[in-house]
């Protein structure tokens, strides 16, 4: 089973992307909403944070603008929040390989948008980056309720640049050329990973 990393710098049509893989009939480990809902009331991750930054959980469940502002430029509380959540993720992730497992799936997708940042693309066989031109990276996100350029500035900063990210990439989806250029993409990656002579990052066969 093909495990292909999907990431992209924020505002770069990422999770539309992964929705193309959906429709292709591909599974799609969204880690995002992995996070979302280990924050939740009575998510795995609420009562650690919490002992990690007290303060940080409201009615059960994680405050994320609280928790962002705790842990905003400060590589430390970074780490401490990191040793709480990746082994969480770590824990769903095998849950979502398994289930794809049984189902028979061929090519799973693993939407991380710190791929790169993390060192995860060593796990996985291929990596797709999804890019589109700086400035309509940035009227996509600040036309985002509550982002200011500042915001954005200081997101960037943690994240490596969308052209060390297409460098690294076995594929690249440009969607600032529009939804079908992009789909017709995600069809070609489709292809080229189910052909018998394509070979892994990974393991080299």
């Amino acid at each position: 089973m093909i495990h292909l990393g999907l990431t992209g710098s924020i505002g770069m049509g990422k999770s539309t992307t992964a929705q193309m893989f959906r429709e292709a009939g591909i599974p799609v480990y969204d880690a995002d909403a992995a996070v979302a809902a280990l924050y939740l009331r009575g998510g795995a991750a609420v009562e650690p944070l919490e002992a990690a930054f007290p303060g940080v959980t409201r009615d059960g469940a994680v405050d994320r603008e609280a928790l962002r502002l705790r842990v905003l430029g400060d590589d430390a509380a970074m780490t401490r929040l990191n040793a709480v959540v990746h082994p969480l993720l770590g824990r769903n992730r095998t849950d979502f390989v398994l289930q794809a497992e049984a189902s028979g799936a061929d090519i799973l997708v693993f939407d991380i948008p710190l791929l790169f940042e993390t060192g995860g693309e060593r796990n996985m066989d291929a990596v797709a980056v999804v890019t589109a031109p700086a400035d309509i990276q940035r009227t996509r996100v600040l036309a985002r309720e509550g982002m200011t350029p500042d915001r954005l500035d200081a997101i960037l900063t943690r994240q490596t640049p969308d052209a060390d990210k297409r460098a690294r990439a076995d594929f690249v989806i440009d969607t600032g050329r529009g939804l079908e250029p992009a789909r017709a993409e995600v069809g070609r990656i489709l292809a080229a990973l189910r052909d018998p002579s394509w070979t892994s990052r990974r393991t080299g066969a």
